[in-house]
């Protein structure tokens, strides 16, 4: 019957030959999957997909029985690309589904659809779930003009940190992915660089034990600790964008914090305590501080600053 319907619904349609199907499938809850993505997984010759396994099981869940899967894993890309490409030679349709939500949003995807399309066959999307557009969809963040999508940070060490920095550095809202066992350092790095700023952390998405909540970063870390449970599962946190204010979205009070601080103080010293202070991004404040008073050996990161180079605060 479900199978009907999706035939009655987006049958119609032109579904051409060769072509590459890039299908999104749900994120948890199988009643998510569309009636087109439904038709087209009935359709094709094959199925792509990141594990076959999990994608049998998808597929058997759906009745959709007999079809062909070649595997494309992560770790493996490209060469599952070629058999892709093999298929679309012998003038098949061919879907690829990852493991769940849209593909090439921080899951594999890309690389297979680039060696398709470079290969001269036609890639169609069949739209579906994202857990990127579903978080953000509920964070009812009304400063937002868009969001820019970061997925998962850089797990450990320096780089996570400046990944953190760069993202609250930013006047726009953030959508980050995070795993459990990392998620109390992320929420803990947010708060450190900014305790003021609105987070939407949404875990389990559409499954049994979803749960969406905002709050201040500042109340995150107490939040996640008063119930074990809020640890589990996957994670999609929105940084939500900041009020307009000075240059790279500081906030008014922290901007004139830094401005009374710089006319007692050495630089690097004032942007520390207007961090403290103000709860602002220390690289942001650093970076305004530039502009209002480079010299000496700020100059070079001064003249860098106006290039658009990347400048970081320099370590206490």
């Amino acid at each position: 019957m479900l199978l009907s319907a999706a035939a009655a619904a987006a049958g119609d349609q032109q579904y051409p030959a060769p072509a590459l199907y890039v299908v999104a499938t749900p994120i948890g809850n199988l009643a998510d999957v569309t009636l087109r993505a439904l038709h087209v997984l009935g359709l094709v010759d094959a199925i792509a997909c990141e594990d076959t396994r999990h994608t049998a099981a998808l597929l058997g869940h759906l009745g959709i029985s007999g079809k062909p899967l070649v595997a494309v894993p992560a770790h493996n890309e490209r060469e599952g690309a070629a058999a892709v490409v093999g298929r679309l030679l012998d003038g098949e349709r061919v879907a690829y589904a990852s493991d769940a939500g849209t593909p090439g949003v921080s899951d594999p995807g890309a690389r297979l659809v680039a060696t398709v399309r470079d290969a001269g066959h036609r890639v169609v999307p069949i739209p579906g779930v994202s857990s990127a557009t579903a978080a953000f969809s509920v964070a009812g963040d009304v400063l937002a003009e868009g969001f820019r999508f970061r997925g998962f940070l850089p797990s450990r060490g320096a780089q996570r940190q400046r990944a953190v920095e760069a993202a609250l550095a930013s006047a726009d809202a953030q959508v980050l992915f995070e795993a459990p066992h990392r998620v109390a350092t992320l929420l803990a790095a947010v708060a450190a660089a900014d305790p003021t700023r609105t987070l939407t952390v949404a875990r389990e998405l559409t499954k049994q034990f979803e749960s969406i909540t905002t709050l201040r970063a500042g109340d995150a870390t107490a939040w996640l600790e008063a119930d074990s449970n809020r640890s589990r599962g996957e994670f999609v946190v929105v940084v939500h964008a900041q009020a307009a204010g000075d240059a790279d979205g500081l906030r008014t009070e922290a901007s004139r914090t830094l401005e009374l601080l710089l006319a007692e103080l050495p630089l690097k010293q004032a942007v520390s305590l207007a961090a403290a202070i103000s709860g602002a991004p220390r690289n942001a404040l650093y970076q305004e501080a530039l502009r209002r008073r480079p010299s000496g050996d700020d100059a070079a990161a001064a003249e860098a600053l106006q290039r658009r180079d990347p400048v970081e605060m320099p370590p206490e």
